[in-house]
């Protein structure tokens, strides 16, 4: 499937029908999906300017846009700023693999999924003015290729913001700017077999993706247990060759349980006697509604803890801005090894420099615990009217909550459903690696929910699990 934003379409031979009532954005538009629907427009083909186009079929200019952003909201097309308009829309047969085409996905009206902020309350005006000032005041010296590791400026300034709200103990040397927690375990991951270490042990259960992030970079994932007190240190007793650990002590997803104090102690003790390290996601750390957020794993042992965090679950994963903080032996992996390694943009990095210097990130992040906890408060209140009996964890802190259903009730089949009531859940299931399991219930995120529909939301979810008993 070709996939250039510099292959314009050229002269486009349409088939045009002039006759009968229709409007003429509307021929314009058949026209157009019967082209792509054909093959005679490729995926990935750049569309004529709209004047260009309208100019050549003799119509209006207004018929020509209509027509397009009728596709793009149809999925036939997409429109982005600078690279025009191109085509999207493929259907390829099965190739007998099982591979089909990617299909648009409708977007859920309510959207109880994890992972994912509350995108509604993305800091617009203040994101707008920080980038503004930077292009504005910035040396021209700036625009060129950033630092290997970042912005210094942005690095001195997460040292700082780190060591005082996450007892991170490192010095701008040892941080990283990468483009989000995957892609900061993807460059670990590289080093690690340039070490010659080729398995991480990943919690059990844990976030799908990192796991495929580890296998695609040529390690192993290993599963190891994780109960109601965090990793299940002692299991690693079992696992001799491994030397790499990558766990999320301060809210496990998706159990949402804290690394209890005597395994976060123990961890880095095997750490220590295996000559390995901890790869620390610090997913959710911020948001603790019961008591104060527990101290990343880093402070008690930076040389052998590598800390990951981003925006993407704070701000918005479209920023793309994360962090790695690293001992040095792997700080000179990741500056050595992956020269080709991406970047945020630097007038980006610039700009959330300036949030946190000026402590508007700080702000943000305390209105944010607020708003999330009433929130969760809300949904909890709503869960317990709609669903009695139906036993909720993992509340203290995060985004997210587990829902623990009857073991009558397929879950699989109450996440179709819900999808059909355009509800979007997860299932707690789709999260193990391995088939042992005996988890059964739902992962419901409440980041990107809307206040106003969180009754409504669960009401949906009660029909969807009353369709299913």
């Amino acid at each position: 499937m070709r996939e250039s934003q510099t292959n314009p379409v050229g002269d486009l031979l349409l088939h045009l029908d002039r006759a009968g009532d229709e409007p003429l954005h509307e021929r314009v538009k058949r026209a157009l999906r019967a082209a792509i629907r054909d093959g005679r427009i490729e995926v990935g083909t750049t569309l004529p300017p709209s004047r260009q186009l309208a100019s050549d079929l003799g119509v209006s200019r207004w018929a020509v846009t209509e027509a397009y952003s009728q596709l793009t909201a149809e999925g036939y097309l997409e429109a982005r700023t600078g690279s025009g308009t191109r085509v999207r829309w493929a259907d390829a047969p099965d190739d007998g693999a099982g591979r089909r085409a990617p299909r648009r996905t409708p977007e859920a009206r309510f959207d109880l999924g994890p992972g994912l902020p509350d995108l509604r309350a993305f800091p617009r005006r203040r994101w707008a003015e920080a980038v503004r000032a930077q292009v504005s005041t910035t040396s021209y010296t700036e625009f060129g290729y950033p630092p290997a590791g970042g912005h210094p400026r942005l690095r001195r300034l997460l040292v700082e913001y780190l060591g005082r709200s996450r007892g991170v103990s490192a010095n701008p040397d040892d941080v990283t700017v990468c483009t989000s927690v995957t892609d900061g375990v993807r460059r670990v991951c590289h080093g690690l077999r340039a070490e010659g270490i080729t398995e991480v042990g990943c919690e059990e259960p844990g976030w799908t993706r990192l796991r495929d992030v580890i296998r695609a970079a040529g390690v192993e994932p290993v599963p190891v247990r994780t109960d109601g007190g965090g990793l299940r240190v002692e299991d690693l007793a079992g696992l001799p060759d491994l030397r790499a650990v990558l766990t999320s002590p301060a809210h496990q997803f998706p159990l949402g349980c804290v690394l209890a104090p005597e395994r976060r102690a123990a961890l880095l003790r095997w750490a220590r006697r295996v000559d390995g390290v901890v790869l620390e996601d610090d997913y959710d750390a911020e948001f603790r509604y019961d008591r104060r957020p527990v101290a990343a794993l880093q402070g008690m042992d930076p040389s052998r803890v590598v800390l990951f965090k981003s925006l993407s679950k704070i701000l918005s994963p479209a920023l793309g801005i994360g962090w790695i903080v690293a001992p040095p032996r792997w700080t000179r992996h990741l500056h050595l090894a992956d020269q080709t390694a991406t970047q945020p943009p630097t007038l980006d990095q610039l700009a959330f420099a300036t949030m946190l210097e000026s402590g508007a990130y700080d702000r943000y992040l305390r209105a944010g615990r607020k708003r999330y906890r009433d929130r969760r408060d809300a949904l909890v209140r709503a869960l317990a009217e709609e669903l009695p009996g139906a036993p909720v964890l993992g509340v203290a802190a995060g985004l997210h909550l587990i829902l623990r259903l009857p073991d009558g009730v397929d879950t699989g089949a109450v996440v179709r459903a819900a999808s059909v009531r355009s509800l979007r859940i997860a299932d707690l299931a789709a999260y193990h690696a391995t088939e042992d399991h005996a988890d059964h219930g739902l992962v419901l995120g409440y980041g990107n929910l809307a206040d106003g529909a969180v009754g409504e939301a669960v009401r949906l979810l009660r029909d969807a699990i009353d369709a299913c008993r």
